[in-house]
């Protein structure tokens, strides 16, 4: 069952990693990459990452 966005991540990084959280009820660890967006949702369960304010996309590796 997908949250309808409650589970809202901030994050420093434009590549995220997400396993569900839940342990042995999560998902496959899946690596995402934000688009100019500056979020990502994971296809499986729904976690919206989202940039934090003031950070940019460019720059890094």
């Amino acid at each position: 069952m997908k949250p309808d966005h409650k589970d809202i991540v901030a994050v420093e990084t434009a590549v995220v990693g997400c396993d569900g959280g839940e342990g042995a009820l999560g998902h496959p660890l899946v690596f995402l990459k934000m688009d100019d967006s500056r979020q990502v949702e994971c296809p499986y369960c729904g976690r919206l990452f989202r940039l934090k304010e003031g950070l940019t996309l460019d720059g890094g590796h």
